[in-house]
């Protein structure tokens, strides 16, 4: 074996395993996820029948219920988005030589550490109509109009959510602005303020440009996890009151697991693949630097 076909072997065994384990656990099932969705398979039965494009039929013209999903999963992405320049600030700050930065910088990611599931549970005792520390507070303090049933009022429960999404996620995002500062060269501020330039000006001509490809990864997390949001209120409110709570992603998992129709929950799967994929390109399209054309 000469020394060109033994690199060859080299390469195409150090390849083999991970190309394997991606075949059989994302190409394969996303084969078998679109040909599902063709199909009334109910999750258990030997076979199933095709039947076309009924599950897309039904799922955009006959299922209003999904489509209040996601409007809920728009409310989790709009308040996330909105919160992306507090984040940033947040980011810079600890990037300064503050006393206790150090401490913060660890702080900010204990959230996105802590198991989701337990997350919920806090929150759901925080928001304890009964006793719950919050509206114990807003007793204590003298907002005893502020007082609300967070989790059963349909008009707040999403933003009540939606909290508890950002004290998880808001951290990775400070980490990952973090990062993205750090690798900005200070040359560029100095060189800026001997220009003259403003803490302000130093910021929208040096960190924006500097950190927007970061930005453009929060975005992308934002979309996806957005549509993909599910656990924090399949566990705090498992879509109630009613539906109101309901994401797209809780109501598919109830479409196949709860329903046993697990050829339109496919057919939901899909299209919200769809969805990440036409709005992350979007997105990327906005947040696009056109100077480099």
């Amino acid at each position: 074996m000469n020394y060109r076909m033994q690199q060859k072997v080299i390469i195409v065994s150090f390849l083999f395993v991970p190309v394997a384990l991606l075949l059989l656990f994302l190409i394969y099932p996303t084969l078998q996820l679109f040909r599902y969705s063709f199909t009334s398979w109910d999750g258990y039965s030997p076979s199933f029948k095709y039947i076309g494009l009924n599950n897309y039929k039904q799922m955009l013209f006959d299922f209003p219920e999904a489509w209040h999903a996601i409007r809920n999963n728009v409310i989790y992405f709009v308040l996330h988005a909105i919160a992306i320049p507090l984040e940033i600030v947040m980011a810079v700050l600890l990037t300064r030589a503050l006393r206790g930065s150090a401490f913060f910088r660890f702080s900010v990611l204990m959230p996105y550490i802590i198991n989701g599931i337990a997350v919920a549970y806090m929150f759901s005792y925080i928001y304890n109509p009964i006793n719950g520390p919050l509206n114990e507070l807003l007793k204590a303090i003298g907002l005893e109009s502020w007082i609300q049933s967070w989790l059963s009022d349909a008009k707040i429960v999403n933003y009540s959510l939606v909290v508890v999404s950002l004290w998880r996620y808001s951290g990775v995002h400070i980490v990952l602005f973090l990062a993205g500062l750090q690798s900005i060269p200070k040359d560029l501020y100095e060189a800026a303020e001997i220009d003259g330039a403003n803490f302000w000006q130093q910021q929208r001509y040096v960190t924006l440009p500097g950190i927007r490809r970061v930005i453009e990864i929060i975005l992308f997390m934002n979309v996806s996890g957005a549509l993909l949001q599910y656990d924090i209120p399949l566990v705090m409110t498992n879509g109630g009151p009613g539906s109101a709570s309901s994401t797209f992603g809780l109501f598919s998992l109830q479409t196949a697991f709860t329903y046993n129709n697990y050829g339109l929950a496919s057919a939901m799967a899909v299209i919200l693949l769809l969805m990440i994929i036409i709005f992350s390109s979007l997105q990327a399209w906005i947040v696009k630097d056109r100077s480099e054309a």
